[in-house]
């Protein structure tokens, strides 16, 4: 796991092609907005996130965020735990995400 900044998270989803972006927030959080082609899955399912989690392709670089860079951090290392080459955090979270933001779909 790497805690990465805004900026270097701005740029590498934009230059990597090998990328998932992941967010762990609750339903009701992920109504306020979404980074752009996020998949989401609640950190707070417990097993129903790792078995989620373990459906991504683990050679991809997952760059993963949440409310505040906690639980993201948390999913992180869960997610290295079960064999993922490249995960990265968000800090600061969608808090202080200043990028593009999308509505989820229904």
């Amino acid at each position: 796991m790497k805690n990465i900044t805004q900026e270097e998270w701005a740029k590498g989803i934009a230059e990597d092609e090998n990328v998932e972006i992941l967010d762990v927030r609750t339903d009701e959080e992920v109504e306020a907005g979404m980074i752009p082609n996020a998949r989401q899955i609640d950190i707070h399912k417990g097993q129903g996130f790792i078995d989620e989690v373990e459906k991504i392709d683990k050679s991809k670089n997952v760059y993963v965020y949440c409310r505040s860079g906690a639980r993201s951090g948390q999913a992180c290392q869960i997610m290295d735990s079960l064999g993922f080459e490249s995960t990265y955090n968000l800090e600061g979270g969608f808090m202080k995400w200043e990028g593009e933001t999308t509505q989820p779909e229904d």
